[in-house]
């Protein structure tokens, strides 16, 4: 290893324990030692002092101890008689770093120096980032602050891109490209490529989130790329990302730093990319990613680490910018990236979609604001709607894209227009109960396009064109050649004819509207019909594992996987698609006992799926041996023993709940592939399932709620209170914005006549 890149790091390490020590005691000085320290809106307190240390900091007074151990990592700088080429004391240093910075971090945050202004931030979809203008804990909406830390909620959202394949990996980009032209380019193929990326620092002042802000290239978690800060200290930020990755979703612990460092090499396909100069900080702060078995690939002439060892292959590659090969600076970043992707091993899959604007998964969830505007299609003015049925393979012709009416052109700047979507698909393997569930990616892979607005589903479809992608010339057809490629690309295995159809012409669009409905209609029935006792066998789905290795979810017609994104037919599709996929049927077999839900089958599979560390699952109780979960459901139901019920907490509801933790707290708990009774991760339709806790009660346990999930799915849960025998049951239940602690629970279920004060004991 390079004496050259060990000395810049340990002097790097060196000045910033320094001056993170002469800041701490400045702070206890002025604010006590008693003063709450804390990334807002985050849990496992500090991530990255946590995970490595196990010490849990929520007061400057317990900073110090920490710095201590900082600078034991500390070593004297090496010389030509005392020098070993081994990473040990490099390591070490960027060790230290992390916990320096992390600190010093904190500490901003206790002066208000975090996150850091940006007035005029162009933020895609409305992010609103924490600002101290806030108060602490609370969202900034003023898009003019950087992000500083990633929300937990955020944080498990993402959860089930980063197990499917959608998002392979993070990118932390530190430092300011060569130019603004080859920032962009860096940016874009990133996202092309689905990667999650994170900026920070700067060289001489400048930063690539300048010039990304100049470009007026959207940031913001829409489009996966997250600014943290323009110095390398917020560099920190995307460590302790990876330290609450395996703390949310792995199941470790505080204090278990070789497990929590094993996790982020196996499991996190990460890098840091570093842009320009490079002086001994961020020397430092590549040793501390260098632990978590990050490589990092510099596009200057510095030394390198080649042999393998922390991370998969090389630890610090040199790919000087001016001598990459290739003809101009574009060509040369994209082979930048890929170089990246190379030497860090992330597997990417790119669909090749004809569009004339950029696509990938990075675009899922951009919101086109009425202003950015050029066309929309449903919403409150119109209708549009979507409707995807199976036909014979003689009937239709593969790859045919045809628009039966009018197009938006003669349409004025910021109208609307109806329009139907209807894809006709053949397949020797295609079968009725896969049209649902290649319906609904519609809305995935219409996202994927860069200016596109997609949401809702069915005949309640809204999409928007924005101005920029309409002047690129995206038209009515490319809706079909993105919707021809990718049910190629991802469905290859059941569709070998896909033929779309765009409709504005009022009277064909009335006709095929009403054949949707009969459609949807149909569809209703037969899933309703569909219930656990009237099939053989259950799905398992081990999507998860990749982030918690012993958690199993099994996946019935009544109980949906806990992400929500998955249901049985789903998985029927899966495993039809791909038999040694993530999705495998489970033999019921003999029935133990039905009314909690356990079957020799599933706890055979129970025992198999998480290597013998759950034996049983009951599928209908919360109170005994209930699913597991990873990280990424919906809702977290919990126990209220004062209560004789339950509340259901949605993971957007970021307020305190009558348990005394916020989701953020609460998911530590229920996460991380634990089975804890009381405790259950679930996706937020099992809620109206009729065999939801049906063991323990069912809905009726219901005492509170997310005052959020309570109005999005007001409609279903007035069925679910007719169903139940309560028509008032809804207004029953407490939420949010009516109680907060134990006692105002108790008191509204008194007040209310909630029947969980009659019911027998859940315990």
């Amino acid at each position: 290893m390079s004496k050259y890149i060990a000395t810049r790091a340990m002097r790097g390490a060196s000045a910033l324990v320094n001056e993170t020590e002469a800041m701490l005691q400045k702070a206890l000085a002025e604010k006590g030692p008693d003063c709450k320290v804390a990334f807002p809106n985050t849990a496992y307190y500090l991530p990255t002092i946590f995970g490595m240390t196990g010490t849990a900091v929520e007061t400057l007074g317990q900073l110090p101890p920490i710095l201590k151990h900082a600078r034991s990592l500390l070593h004297p700088l090496p010389s030509d008689k005392h020098w070993t080429p081994y990473l040990g004391e490099t390591l070490d240093s960027g060790m230290a770093t992390l916990l320096a910075a992390e600190t010093l971090e904190a500490i901003r945050f206790v002066y208000g120096l975090q996150p850091e202004p940006m007035p005029g931030l162009k933020l895609a979809g409305g992010t609103s980032f924490t600002s101290p203008d806030a108060g602490n804990g609370q969202q900034g909406t003023d898009g003019g602050h950087l992000n500083g830390p990633i929300d937990d909620i955020r944080l498990r959202s993402w959860g089930i891109q980063l197990v499917d394949g959608r998002m392979p990996g993070f990118a932390a980009i530190v430092g300011c490209a060569k130019s603004n032209e080859v920032a962009v380019k860096i940016v874009r193929e990133l996202q092309r490529r689905s990667i999650l990326t994170f900026l920070s620092g700067n060289v001489n002042g400048r930063s690539i989130i300048h010039q990304l802000q100049e470009e007026g290239v959207e940031l913001g978690y829409d489009t996966f790329t997250v600014p943290f800060g323009t110095d390398t200290l917020s560099a920190i930020y995307a460590l302790g990302f990876a330290t609450r990755s395996a703390l949310t979703f792995g199941g470790m612990k505080g204090g278990m730093p070789r497990e929590i460092l094993n996790y982020n090499k196996d499991r996190v396909f990460a890098f840091v990319l570093a842009l320009g100069e490079v002086d001994d900080l961020k020397y430092a702060a590549a040793a501390g990613a260098i632990n978590f078995g990050f490589p990092v690939i510099a596009d200057t002439v510095i030394p390198e680490i080649l042999p393998t060892g922390v991370t998969t292959y090389e630890h610090v590659v040199s790919m000087p910018f001016n001598e990459i090969g290739g003809k101009d600076d574009m060509e040369r970043a994209e082979q930048l990236v890929q170089k990246c992707i190379e030497v860090r091993g992330v597997k990417v899959k790119v669909s090749n979609v004809p569009v004339p604007v950029p696509y990938g998964s990075a675009f899922e969830g951009e919101v086109v604001r009425k202003t950015d505007m050029r066309i929309e299609f449903g919403g409150k003015h119109t209708r549009c709607f979507e409707f995807l049925h199976m036909t014979d393979l003689d009937a239709i012709t593969d790859g045919k894209v045809e628009v039966v009416g009018p197009t938006f052109e003669n349409i004025p700047a910021q109208g609307h227009m109806d329009m139907g979507i209807v894809v006709e698909v053949a397949g020797r393997k295609m079968q009725t109960d896969f049209e649902p569930v290649l319906e609904r990616q519609i809305h995935y892979f219409v996202n994927g396009a860069s200016g596109i607005q997609h949401i809702g589903q069915r005949d309640i479809a809204w999409i928007r064109i924005s101005n920029n992608a309409a002047d690129k010339g995206f038209n009515l057809e490319h809706f079909g050649k993105i919707l021809h490629a990718r049910f190629h690309a991802d469905f290859g295995a059941i569709v070998d004819k896909v033929q779309v159809t765009i409709y504005t012409d009022p009277a064909k669009h009335a006709e095929w509207l009403a054949k949707a409905r009969e459609g949807y209609d149909f569809r209703n029935r037969r899933l309703a019909d569909l219930t656990d006792d009237k099939v053989e066998e259950f799905y398992s789905c081990t999507l998860c594992q990749s982030f918690a290795p012993n958690h199993v979810c099994v996946v019935s017609p009544e109980r949906l996987g806990l992400c929500g994104a998955y249901n049985w037919l789903d998985c029927k599709a899966s495993f039809s698609i791909n038999p040694t996929g993530p999705n495998k049927p489970i033999k019921l077999g003999s029935p133990i006992d039905t009314k909690k839900g356990y079957w020799s089958g599933t706890n055979d599979y129970a025992k198999i799926g998480s290597h013998d560390v759950v034996q049983e699952v009951a599928m209908y109780s919360i109170m005994e041996n209930p699913m597991t979960a990873c990280g990424c459901f919906e809702c977290i139901v919990m126990l209220i023993p004062e209560a004789n019920g339950v509340m259901v907490v949605s993971r957007e509801d970021t307020s305190m709940t009558p348990a005394g933790m916020t989701f953020s707290t609460l998911a530590g708990v229920a996460g991380g592939g634990q089975q804890t009774p009381g405790v259950m991760g679930v996706g937020k339709y099992y809620l109206i399932s009729p065999k939801f806790i049906t063991a323990d009660g069912g809905f009726k346990r219901v005492v509170w709620m997310s005052g959020t999930l309570k109005e999005s799915m007001a409609e279903e849960f007035k069925a679910v209170a007719i169903r139940e025998g309560d028509p008032d049951l809804i207004d029953k239940i407490a939420d949010d914005k009516s109680v907060s602690t134990v006692e105002e629970l108790l008191a509204w279920m008194e007040e209310h006549n909630h029947p969980a004060l009659t019911m027998d004991p859940i315990f």
